[in-house]
């Protein structure tokens, strides 16, 4: 996993993440990993997430404002 700084320089809720095809991972501090694919919370949303982790900027707040859906 990669590691995750907001570039704020605020602290950020998720510390790492790992992107791949049709998925992100998103580590959160003090939490489990959560896996969001295509399937689960839509491509859109997921390549959104994406982008908002390797610009290393607001990934935490995306996720807190939309909810996607994880695998379990």
């Amino acid at each position: 996993m990669k590691p995750y700084s907001s570039r704020s320089g605020k602290k950020s809720g998720v510390i790492a993440f790992e992107t791949a095809g049709d998925f992100i991972m998103v580590q959160f501090r003090g939490f489990e990993t959560y896996k969001y694919s295509y399937s689960s919370a839509g491509a859109s949303v997921v390549e959104r997430m994406k982008f908002l982790a390797l610009s290393q900027q607001g990934l935490s707040t995306f996720i807190a404002q939309q909810n996607p859906v994880f695998e379990k």
